[in-house]
């Protein structure tokens, strides 16, 4: 076994019919964070018959005193079941890698350990799971645990919703509070568009202020991955919006006039009316939400005639699927579930051209306790999503000197 350097289009070539295939093992995105300070190699791993039978994208920086921390995203693109060509294997990183200097590798694999439904319960599992656990652990990489929320990289844990079927059985499927939330963003005349030049900036308003990256690094993926970006916004038409509202109103206030002439009926028992009193006092707390919203639709048809955008997503189309890399709402406007239609404009779409699956990216594994994600969950597994549980990360010291003082020099 040899490794040896690639160009770029000798690792497309390679990575684009790979079992572990992901866009984050491409020279694009290779080409994306070299944009903030990341250099990258592409390296081949050649048998004795000097055949490839594997590769990965090395992002890299110098950290310490000339020492470099590399990180292949989403995993070396290799057969981890081998465990003799996985020892093989880390014993060339280590002396390929070693000699320019780098002290660090770090990478979480593109394999999936088991598939759950959107309960968490397991539906399949990968019975090679283990088994490539212990060979990178024998190898000397030191596991960093099967974590149930967020990695330091990349999520472990990702909600996808399975396309190529009727689209009113996927509506069918979906959880009812899902079902309701895009129902309810309808009718309070929301309308999802594509954006036609790929306008980020909009987008960045709203998950500026949750996102560790800067607007630079999503115009850059616009830039490398072109055509295979797309940005979606959601946008209240402001008229249709006064209309809904002002009829959910007069809907409701005959309603609430029903039940108080119920209330007011002296004939019926006092079991009864404590009833429809209760109905009563729950109608008056719609009441009030409904005319706050027919006051915030009179004001807003003034202001933005011609409507206003209050969500929006940015989606990567790769190996006939569809990826959501990030998404995001104002705030003020989260109440009418904008990011909940745009979810399912994108389940539509991507279903009528024919694409396998749409991965709505991470989400925890906590299926059962109450977190600060639960939300999170909520908002992707309502959609019937399948989750995909990957193996997790895994780092490997390559020179422990320069390591051991990098950290003690570190904690101080």
């Amino acid at each position: 076994m040899k490794i040896v350097k690639l160009n770029s289009s000798q690792f497309d070539k390679f990575a684009s019919t790979h079992r572990y295939r992901n866009f984050y093992q491409s020279s694009m995105y290779a080409s994306v964070m070299a944009k903030f300070g990341y250099k990258a190699q592409f390296l081949g791993i050649v048998n004795d018959q000097n055949k490839l039978i594997g590769a990965t994208l090395l992002l890299y920086k110098v950290v310490f005193m000339g020492n470099k921390v590399a990180y292949a995203p989403r995993g070396i693109l290799f057969n981890y079941e081998d465990v003799e060509s996985i020892d093989e294997l880390v014993d060339k990183l280590k002396k390929v890698l070693g000699k320019q200097g780098f002290m660090l590798l770090r990478m979480d694999p593109y394999v999936p350990i088991t598939i759950r439904d959107a309960e968490g319960n397991i539906m399949n599992f990968n019975n090679k799971g283990n088994a490539i656990t212990d060979n990178l652990k024998n190898a000397g990489f030191e596991y960093k645990g099967k974590t149930l929320y967020f990695e330091t990289e990349k999520p472990r844990w990702e909600a996808l919703v399975l396309l190529q079927r009727d689209i009113r059985e996927i509506f069918a499927k979906l959880d009812k509070r899902t079902r309701n939330k895009i129902r309810k963003a309808m009718a309070s005349g929301i309308e999802v568009v594509k954006s036609p030049n790929l306008n980020i900036n909009k987008l960045y308003s709203f998950i500026g202020k949750k996102e560790k990256k800067p607007i630079s690094y999503y115009k850059a993926i616009c830039d490398k991955f072109g055509d295979s970006v797309e940005i979606y916004y959601a946008k209240i038409n402001t008229e249709t919006f006064l209309i809904n509202s002002r009829r959910s109103y007069e809907k409701e206030m005959e309603y609430n006039d029903s039940l108080a002439a119920i209330v007011q009926n002296t004939t019926i028992e006092d079991k009864e009316r404590e009833s429809y009193l209760n109905k009563k006092m729950e109608s008056d707390k719609l009441i009030t939400s409904y005319k706050n919203s027919l006051l915030r639709a009179t004001d807003l048809l003034k202001t933005n005639p011609d409507g206003i955008i209050i969500a929006g997503a940015m989606i990567i189309k790769y190996d006939n699927a569809a990826f959501l890399i990030t998404e995001g709402a104002d705030e003020e406007y989260s109440y009418l579930n904008p990011n909940y239609l745009i979810k399912w404009q994108l389940i539509t779409d991507y279903n009528n051209q024919g694409l396998k699956y749409l991965n709505l990216n991470g989400i925890v594994g906590d299926f059962e306790n109450e977190n600060e994600y639960s939300g999170l969950n909520e908002s992707k597994l309502g959609f019937n999503a399948t989750v995909t549980e990957y193996i997790g990360e895994f780092d490997i010291v390559l020179n422990n000197f320069s390591y051991n003082l990098y950290k003690k020099m570190n904690k101080k």
